[in-house]
């Protein structure tokens, strides 16, 4: 039996689609911050937000990316073409860069295209969305 020291990197992520809300209904972003912190300090590094998660590539801006240098973590974000919505082509491609605006990281290590399923897959194949994200790369 292994003992966790602190010193591995911890093989699982840090998610941000639910994150602790004030009163106000805004996110608690000191509390996002000491949760971070409790994060890495644990040996994790990987940080999952999505444009779709309302408030978190804000959160995680002032809770990881202002206060943490670059190259010590890693984050994903995520392309949504909700089943059902009326998200149209450049609509879609525009959550790039607005999540890269909003989290301030520079960079994703890891983009997803995500909650892909019978309902909405003919969006990402009719908006050109596998071209897109590879020419991202």
């Amino acid at each position: 039996m292994s003992v966790f020291t602190g010193k591995e990197k911890l093989k699982l992520g840090f998610g941000l689609m639910r994150l602790p809300k004030n009163e106000d209904g805004s996110i608690d972003v000191p509390q996002v911050s000491q949760m971070v912190d409790a994060f890495i300090e644990a040996g994790g590094t990987y940080f999952d937000t999505a444009y779709a998660y309302a408030g978190s590539e804000e959160a995680i801006r002032k809770a990881l990316v202002e206060r943490y240098p670059r190259d010590s973590y890693t984050l994903a974000s995520k392309l949504i073409i909700p089943p059902g919505s009326t998200v149209g082509e450049e609509e879609a491609k525009r959550e790039f860069k607005t999540s890269l605006e909003r989290s301030g990281a520079g960079y994703f290590d890891y983009y997803l295209v995500h909650a892909i399923q019978r309902t909405n897959y003919e969006k990402y194949d009719e908006y050109g969305i596998w071209d897109y994200v590879k020419g991202l790369k």
